[in-house]
């Protein structure tokens, strides 16, 4: 069992910055790429920015040069600081992780999700 955990989420005005943070715990052997996905109200979800674990980061057109994925692979966790919020990032925010986990000796590739915190974006 492998969870992801989210925090950092709540209400900010335009202009402001927000830091969320993605904690993974359980049977862990090793994690991929770690990734930010959102969903805004009536919207599909769609992804936001990615870390592999080794080489380069990749973020949606609409967040460039104000959003900035990073990890620390000793605490198994990934951030998301967003800076110059606008409302039209307002949404829920889910943390989402390729890992190998390892259960007696037994390895499984699972994709898996966290349960989403909500950043809004109004004065």
């Amino acid at each position: 069992q492998v969870q992801l955990v989210e925090s950092g989420g709540g209400l900010v005005q335009p202009g402001g910055s927000l830091r969320l943070s993605c904690a993974a715990s359980g049977s862990i052997f090793g994690i991929n790429a770690m990734a930010w996905y959102r969903q805004a109200p009536g919207k599909e979800r769609e992804l936001v920015a990615t870390i592999p674990s080794g080489g380069s980061t990749k973020y949606a057109d609409s967040v460039k040069g104000r959003f900035t994925i990073s990890r620390d692979n000793a605490k198994n966790t990934v951030y998301l600081q967003m800076n110059s919020l606008k409302p039209e990032d307002t949404a829920v925010y889910y943390c989402n992780a390729q890992v190998v986990s390892v259960t007696e000796s037994r390895y499984s590739h699972l994709e898996v999700w966290g349960q989403g915190t909500l950043v809004t974006v109004s004065s």
